[in-house]
């Protein structure tokens, strides 16, 4: 990713929904002014998810799903909408598009409208084709008439896009809450051998932008560097911020009046999930022989030498529990539907996944009753300094001293 475009995480998340052959694609098309679908007459033509990162105004960054219609049928068809459903996992704003001649929903459609209020997702309800079918009634007032071969009612469409974006928005802070102007923040990123070459990680450099946007300033050094920085410092930073990989290393260099907390932490706080996370912590004790943990990452890359999610965070785990547990590892959207296998499951900083998605992985573990716990807590965790690393967040340290008790 180039350092100007907004991640993926950061982006709002629309997607178009439907049966086959209702006009998503040319809708998706009309809106975004690029042939991003293939269009034709054939029901079913979108056989896999498109996506496309884009501007729109007048929402700004966002990401655009189209996929395949979820009434596709057959044994392919099943897996279709399988892809289908993966992309409402991660959606923030649907759009159902319905063939603007059908007299009354169609059942799979009135199933799939439930399914959003169920999920109380923001949505809009399209009727597309109103260039082949002028005069129709349609039931639902609400909706929203279109011709994408037209162009009528994309940007009336555009604006109600915008205004249920605006409705999502809420303050979120990585840091920048946490700090005062002029204060100091001391990152730590170590350099290894899976270390991205010439840049930061995402994480990084977010945290960065977010230091710098309250007025403050940001050393970056490696572990070895780190008890130079503090020396040279005239004044003891705000807080020190870690790499969950240099934790126990770092834990022994930061004196104990400087608050020490890790980027993986800070990424639970901001998609609204810590509180989960530090709860799921107390699985790591508990774990037995023959019990089974999920590693999942939510992006892909390749795997090195010493990758932190298939060889470092399971020498951490085994060592704190005194045995190997059975790891299933998972990466991308290879996210399992079915938790229940499971005792525990590890999770990333997801700092490529979007807040809904993340919530969506959480809910399906909550439902599934099995603990998630991240690679930045469970690390502390096992380093024996999460008590630490929570110091800067009252209620998170107030559920960890619960767990403590159980």
């Amino acid at each position: 990713m180039s350092l100007h475009e907004t991640a993926s995480g950061e982006r709002i998340h629309i997607s178009f929904f439907g049966r086959r052959n209702a006009g998503k694609s040319s809708l998706v098309n009309a809106i975004t002014g690029q042939a991003l679908s293939v269009v034709s007459d054939v029901a079913g033509t979108t056989t896999d998810p498109v996506h496309k990162a884009m501007e729109l105004l007048p929402l700004g960054p966002v990401m655009i799903h189209d996929t395949p219609g979820f009434d596709d049928e057959g044994a392919l068809g099943a897996l279709r909408v399988q892809k289908t459903r993966q992309v409402l996992a991660k959606t923030d704003i649907a759009v159902l598009v319905t063939d603007a001649g059908e007299g009354s929903l169609h059942p799979d459609e009135e199933a799939f409208l439930e399914e959003l209020r169920s999920r109380r997702l923001p949505y809009i309800h399209v009727y597309n084709k109103a260039d082949l079918y002028a005069g129709a009634v349609h039931e639902n007032v609400g909706a929203i008439v279109v011709s994408a071969l037209r162009g009528d009612g994309i940007e009336a469409l555009k604006e109600r896009l915008g205004a249920l974006a605006a409705s999502r928005g809420r303050d979120r802070h990585i840091v920048s809450d946490l700090l005062n102007p002029g204060d100091i923040a001391v990152l730590v990123t170590p350099i290894d051998a899976a270390a991205p070459k010439g840049r930061l990680i995402l994480p990084q450099q977010q945290t960065i932008r977010d230091i710098l946007d309250a007025g403050c300033s940001a050393f970056v050094c490696q572990d070895s560097e780190l008890p130079g920085v503090l020396l040279a410092l005239k004044s003891a930073p705000r807080m020190v911020i870690t790499d969950s990989q240099a934790f126990g290393r770092v834990s022994k260099m930061v004196p104990p009046a400087i608050p020490l907390t890790s980027f993986s932490i800070l990424f639970a706080r901001y998609k609204g999930d810590l509180l989960t996370q530090v709860r799921g912590a107390a699985a790591l004790s508990s774990l037995r022989p023959g019990d089974r943990v999920l590693i999942s990452e939510g992006c892909t890359h390749h795997r090195q030498c010493g990758d932190i999610g298939t060889q470092k965070l399971p020498a951490w785990i085994e060592a704190f529990v005194g045995f190997r547990p059975e790891f299933t590892f998972t990466s991308g959207g290879e996210f399992p539907e079915d938790l229940t296998p499971y005792r525990l499951v590890v999770h990333c900083g997801a700092c490529m996944l979007n807040e809904a998605e993340v919530s969506a992985r959480l809910s399906r573990a909550e439902a599934a009753g099995v603990p998630v716990v991240n690679y930045g807590v469970a690390i502390a965790h096992c380093n024996g300094i999460l008590h630490r690393s929570l110091e800067l967040f009252p209620d998170a340290a107030a559920v960890l001293n619960g767990t403590d008790t159980v």
